[in-house]
């Protein structure tokens, strides 16, 4: 019985006749559209998807000395991937900015000793182009001083607490932010703000009590200051705290969203009503703010501008540009809880 022959993978030859252009420009569009004609770039594009070429992988490293892949580096515990929605929707941004250039995102987990070894290695052996570093602590300033001295591209959200002046990264305007929110509040006639401020081995932990600080000058009063760690847990702990020690607290400032949602089931269930009783407001504008009940007026975060930002800037530098900072607004949304 007679069989067909196997369909012949298209080839680049194959994409230069479909667009009737040369194979050199065939590559160069397939190299990022360099030196190629818009008319051109359309007509290959076009004979790609006729034809259904595909990039060889493989080969296009060889012949780059790329990887054409970047590394989206979380050094926080596996469990706050899925449980701190921020961490999601600054990859997908990220994943979506790159798929525009056709690099493809890897996520590595580094929060402990050993995965952070393996981190090095994979990116040490050049796997990624570059890194995207995504929350860091200044414990953790040694591994941030390894992923540096390799000396591959790398961009950081957030200020690098030790390496501002060495490595490149988008922050938001968090202690502009922060005092905005503490001045909103007193606007409203609360006069006894407290704060359950962020992890002070963060620059947004830092920066946001700083924004809290500045707010109130000279009329800082530290028993009205309480420290959490980003997570519920920690800022239900701390509004226990707030109420034991200061019951005359009429508002709070969380340092996030996740934070603010459970300092408002505290309050509630000791009693107190929000916002009547004592209004409370977040940071960041993540699903925690609107799922919450009442919704919670917060800080928002531009995420989609800020992983663009991070993507744009870290291609920059393998194209060989300098590394840079970037420092976005934020924006203050009213809701119900404030």
């Amino acid at each position: 019985m007679a069989t067909d022959p196997p369909k012949r993978r298209p080839t680049i030859n194959d994409v230069a006749d479909a667009a009737g252009v040369s194979r050199g420009t065939v590559s160069r569009v397939l190299n990022g559209g360099h030196w190629v004609s818009p008319d051109a770039h359309a007509a290959v594009t076009a004979a790609i998807k006729k034809t259904g070429y595909r990039i060889n992988a493989a080969a296009r490293s060889l012949a780059t000395n790329r990887a054409h892949s970047i590394a989206f580096l979380l050094t926080e515990p596996h469990d706050l991937l899925f449980e701190d929605p921020n961490f999601s929707i600054l990859m997908r941004g990220a994943a979506d900015a790159l798929a525009e250039r056709d690099v493809s995102l890897v996520l590595i987990m580094a929060a402990a000793e050993d995965e952070q070894r393996r981190a090095l290695d994979f990116i040490a052996a050049g796997s990624v182009d570059g890194v995207l570093l995504v929350s860091s602590h200044s414990g953790g300033q040694a591994f941030v001083s390894a992923i540096n001295k390799l000396g591959l591209p790398a961009v950081a959200c957030g200020i690098p607490l030790g390496f501002e002046r060495r490595m490149g990264y988008v922050t938001a305007d968090d202690e502009h932010g922060a005092r905005t929110m503490v001045e909103y509040l007193h606007d409203k006639g609360r006069r006894v703000v407290a704060t359950i401020a962020g992890p002070q081995d963060t620059s947004g932990g830092q920066l946001r009590l700083a924004g809290y600080r500045a707010a109130l000058g000279d009329d800082v009063d530290e028993s009205l200051i309480v420290e959490g760690d980003y997570g519920r847990a920690s800022g239900a702990a701390a509004m226990r705290a707030l109420l034991e020690r200061r019951p005359d607290v009429d508002a709070v400032f969380a340092a996030n969203d996740r934070m603010a949602a459970a300092a408002i089931a505290v309050i509630e269930e000791s009693g107190r009503r929000v916002p009547e009783d004592i209004a409370v407001a977040g940071f960041d504008d993540s699903p925690a703010a609107v799922q919450s009940s009442p919704t919670i007026t917060t800080m928002r975060q531009p995420f989609g501008r800020i992983s663009r930002e991070m993507v744009r800037m870290l291609l920059e530098q393998i194209e060989g540009g300098d590394f840079a900072a970037i420092t976005v607004p934020t924006e203050l949304v009213p809701r119900e809880s404030a």
